[in-house]
């Protein structure tokens, strides 16, 4: 799997997927209600235009409405209830704020993950709680084979303490955005940290799937697709 492939150092591309301050933008981290929401007038149906009034013969709420338990998505949550079905229990960890991060949680949550952003500058973090998912200054220690954890900026100083510290627990997947074309620089810090080069190897890079990605959206499915395509063992193209 590949991930987006421009030349990290070269192409302003870079900044624009991890963003100039490493912060989450408003464009990255929140949906607008033009690309990502249905507006009221497009996705509800008006009581004068979508019901059948009393006299004509109006469906009952038991009769015409779907229940909660029968599938109903949660206004607080955005998710799915249990009852509708998820299919398995799964942790999205986005390490570092960036634009990139904000876009991934937001998609991951659509696809059933429960999303947790790391980032272990606390200015950061403040800003960064404005996107509604739990921030957490280091890598929580209880992570099982249900988590995936995606560092989504290789220039930031705390890389190597950050996926040191995520090698050393039990999750799933462990992956870092970068160009195929260079050495990652976290091959050198977690080497410096003393970490043996077979949990070096086990960092995924480059990331996601070869969709051409290079705007933090097109990223952020490339990344996730690569995800679902990883857990469900399967190439993630246009073979079946």
């Amino acid at each position: 799997m590949t991930e987006h492939t421009h030349h990290h150092d070269e192409d302003p591309a870079c900044a624009v997927a991890h963003g100039a301050a490493g912060s989450v933008s408003p464009a990255a981290g929140s949906v607008s209600p033009a690309a990502g929401s249905v507006s009221p007038a497009a996705g509800s149906v008006s009581p004068p235009a979508g019901s059948v009034s009393p006299a004509a013969g109006s469906v009952s709420p038991a009769a015409g409405s779907v229940s909660p338990a029968a599938g109903s998505v949660s206004p607080a949550a955005g998710s799915v209830s249990p009852a509708a079905g998820a299919a398995e229990e799964r942790t999205l960890v986005a390490v570092f704020a960036s634009p990139v991060a904000g876009y991934l949680l937001r998609y991951a949550a659509d696809a059933g993950y429960r999303g947790l952003l790391l980032e272990p500058d606390e200015a950061r973090a403040a800003g960064a709680a404005a996107l509604g998912f739990p921030v957490l200054t280091v890598a929580p220690d209880d992570l099982d084979d249900s988590a995936d954890v995606v560092v989504t900026d290789h220039h930031r100083s705390e890389l190597g303490v950050i996926l040191r510290d995520a090698l050393a627990t039990k999750a799933r997947w462990i992956g870092l955005m970068g160009n195929p074309r260079h050495v990652g620089p976290h091959v050198q810090m977690l080497t410096e940290l003393g970490v043996p080069e077979a949990d070096i190897a086990r960092v995924h890079r480059p990331i996601g799937l070869n969709i051409g990605s290079r705007t933090p959206p097109e990223i952020a499915v490339s990344t996730l697709a690569g995800l679902l395509a990883d857990r469900n063992g399967r190439p993630g193209g246009f073979d079946f």
